[in-house]
């Protein structure tokens, strides 16, 4: 039986949950990597910052909204450790050398445009800008990091892709996040758009310009999300990330597309408490993911 999400770490668990069908039927995985919330105490004495700071670079409640993957038959792979400790949407060594003691080894990319951002494996900044730690940290917790919770993530996540391929001969990857939105309280009246309120659409699709997913699939999502009522938006302002890129190959039989839902639709953004629309926004992403279910074969050609 799987722990809940917000327990796991605390548990004694791996740092993820995986909740798996009693069958996987689907030739799809699910996977959140940011919606984990398990702070451990030795991070938060690292941090200056007040825990709801910190929380804020979450997406928070992803992992609920995609709930129905598993009934749908697919597995659902969530982190339970937190974005702000360790970011499993990066590369495993993409980190900013003005964050630690020791002057890092060559092999390490200090060099990528999220490093400079302060958003690299571990984040020197959170959402809103504010530094995290209260002092350098030694190179050695970066190794902690990646050897106990990044790798661990990612061997999983790899596993279930390959388990899923050989299965059924193709996978479909959708990889789950939330966008923040950028202006006005972005509430979803009746059949208008939080887009009318924002610069962001309802839900932006990422296959990197079309080179981690077939566009035909792509395509899909888009079509289905707008009968749903949602606007949507392909690679901008994002275009997928390190699980997208990385899983993402098309010629090996591995589609993958990252989908960002805009959190004024569902949640809170100030307070991390979830919207009155919650429970229509979850049941909308169980519609997408059954039906997606159902039209995954034909969409990957049958084996």
């Amino acid at each position: 039986m799987d722990l809940p999400v917000s327990d796991a770490a605390a548990a004694g668990a791996p740092p993820f949950v995986i909740s798996r069908p009693a069958r996987q039927t689907a030739p799809l995985v699910f996977t959140s990597a940011h919606s984990g919330r398990f702070y451990a105490p030795d991070f938060l004495a690292l941090s200056r910052l007040e825990p709801l700071a910190l929380r804020r670079s979450e997406d928070s409640f992803v992992e609920e909204l995609f709930e129905a993957a598993p009934e749908a038959g697919a597995p659902l792979l969530a982190a339970t450790f937190p974005r702000a400790f360790c970011d499993a949407n990066r590369e495993r060594w993409e980190l900013d050398p003005a964050m630690f003691q020791e002057r890092l080894p060559a092999w390490v990319n200090t060099g990528s445009a999220r490093v400079g951002a302060g958003l690299g494996m571990i984040a020197r900044i959170v959402a809103s800008g504010e530094p995290i730690y209260r002092a350098k940290l030694p190179f050695a917790e970066a190794e902690r990091r990646v050897r106990s919770f990044w790798q661990p993530f990612h061997d999983a996540l790899a596993a279930l892709v390959l388990e899923t391929r050989q299965a059924f001969g193709a996978c479909l990857l959708v990889d789950c996040h939330s966008m923040p939105a950028s202006s006005g309280d972005g509430r979803r009246q009746g059949s208008h758009s939080i887009a009318e309120h924002t610069s962001h659409a309802d839900v932006v699709l990422g296959d990197a310009y079309g080179t981690t997913c077939a566009p035909a699939i792509t395509a899909w999502f888009e079509r289905t999300l707008r009968a749903l009522g949602y606007s949507v938006r392909r690679n901008e302002p994002y275009a997928g990330g390190y699980i997208t890129r990385h899983y993402g190959r098309p010629p090996e039989g591995v589609q993958a597309l990252q989908v960002e839902i805009n959190r004024s639709l569902y949640m809170v953004e100030a307070t991390l408490e979830p919207r009155p629309g919650f429970r229509r926004v979850q049941e909308d992403v169980g519609r997408l993911v059954h039906a997606l279910a159902h039209d995954a074969p034909d969409l990957l050609g049958r084996p």
